[in-house]
């Protein structure tokens, strides 16, 4: 059975990040408030990213518009697929082009 991704609220984890910074480790936290020590540390490397104390990777905002950029994206082509099944539906229904021969 797959694990379920538990999400935990922005204001939990940047609380988390805090007492990380204040000197606490993660397999502390891990063992206190419950989320993985390598959950906590993805946190403070996204923490630091948004914060520009590292650049090796995307910022939240960043993440967001690509994950909105990709779904759109995705409308956009099937949009598209529609679209041109509907254009060659009317074109065959107009006699605009000869249906397609079988073999010959």
């Amino acid at each position: 059975m797959p694990r379920v991704k538990k999400r935990y609220p922005q204001e939990f984890r940047q609380q988390i990040v805090e007492l990380t910074r204040s000197g606490r480790t993660p397999l502390e936290l891990s063992r206190e408030f419950g989320p993985a020590p390598s959950t906590i540390r993805a946190w403070m490397i996204q923490a630091d990213l948004d914060v520009g104390r590292r650049s090796d990777g995307l910022t939240s905002a960043e993440r967001e518009e690509l994950r909105k950029l990709r779904r759109e994206n995705k409308r956009l082509k099937m949009e598209r697929e529609i679209l041109a099944k509907a254009a060659a539906w009317f074109a065959q229904e107009t006699g605009s082009i000869p249906p397609k021969s079988s073999g010959s």
